[in-house]
Formats: structure tokens, sequence, C-alpha cells
């Protein structure tokens, strides 16, 4: 006998996204990784830092799973892109030694955040597999894709 899922409660549901939106954001990112001829890892997080989808392209440096998740997961805790928290984490900075918080941050391109129409952060796209410069192409084009 098959057993009925209960019904979440009305906003329990921390993810903005739906399984379309992250898998369109998905296809954006990795669209733009095949331009530049890159293998790339593309990880959505919603706004909790909650891994909701991930995508490994062929010959993706395995290296890059773990720094394209900490991009998008310091994207959405700070709600600013990964290179902006680097510009202020440099010594003499206002935020030094920050990537050592939250269980490890990236303080380098490739991971935005994905605001909503109100300008509120939902969630963050963290790419690696390139340089930074493509890291950062690819994260644009997905996080636009939403």
């Amino acid at each position: 006998m098959r057993t009925q899922r209960p019904t979440p409660m009305k906003g329990t549901n921390v993810s903005a996204f739906t399984l379309n939106d992250v898998t369109r954001i998905a296809a954006a990112g990795r669209s733009a990784a095949e331009e530049t001829g890159t293998a790339m890892n593309i990880a959505i997080v919603d706004a909790g830092g909650h891994l909701l989808h991930f995508t490994r392209m062929d010959d993706a440096w395995l290296g890059s799973i773990d720094l394209a998740l900490k991009k998008a997961r310091t994207s959405v805790l700070f709600s600013m892109p990964s290179a902006t928290l680097g510009e202020i984490s440099q010594p003499g900075g206002p935020a030094y030694g920050i990537e050592h918080s939250n269980g490890g941050l990236i303080s380098f391109g490739g991971g935005l955040p994905i605001v909503d129409a109100d300008g509120r952060t939902v969630g963050a796209v963290g790419v690696s597999g390139g340089t930074v410069d493509q890291d950062v192409h690819v994260a644009g084009a997905a996080a636009q894709a939403y």
C-alpha cells in the first residue's frame, strides 16, 4: 500500500524556486559554459543556503565541486557576489578573515545572489571550473535566467 505524503504547512517551504526554475537556471549556466568551452560545476541554493540543484559537466574538475557550492552559499548568506566579499575581506579590510566563518566561504568571483522582483535575495548560484572571469560570466548567465 502506498502512503500519501503529508501536505506541508503553508509557509514552511524555504525555497522560492520550483524544479522548473532551477532546471532553467542550470541550463542557462551550462549553455554559457559550453560557449566558453569550459566544463563547469554549477550549484544553486535556496535562501537558506541549502542545495537545490547541482550540475557537473563532463570532465569538470572534482576540486571545483566544493568551490561552486561554497560560492553559492557565500553569495546567499551575505546577499552579495562572492567577489564583493573578497574585496572587503582583504588584509586591513572591514571583513578580513571572514572566509573562515560559516564553515568556509569563498572570497573570489563566481557566486551571485538571485534576487526576486522585490529585490529580496531568494537564492544564489555558484560556478567553478574555469578562470574567475569565466565563472563570473557563467554565474551571471545562470542568475539572469531566473
